[in-house]
């Protein structure tokens, strides 16, 4: 099984808790994702390729793409 690798992003700001250098970032099933490690607040962004299968009412969680 691989791990993820999560990266700090410097500089950053935690739009929930405004503290300065705590988000961290990883990719999850074509899905970024940045969460603070001070508060746990999360934000997902859906690359490109997701966004055209995406209902306006609704949040992406994964797309399943059989290989």
């Amino acid at each position: 099984m691989s791990s993820t690798r999560k990266r700090f992003i410097a500089g950053a700001v935690c739009p929930k808790c405004q503290s300065q250098d705590t988000l961290m970032m990883w990719r999850e099933d074509q899905i970024d994702v940045v969460e603070c490690v001070n508060c746990g607040d999360q934000q997902r962004q859906v690359d490109d390729t997701a966004t055209p299968h995406v209902r306006k009412q609704e949040q992406v969680i994964g797309i399943f793409t059989p290989e």
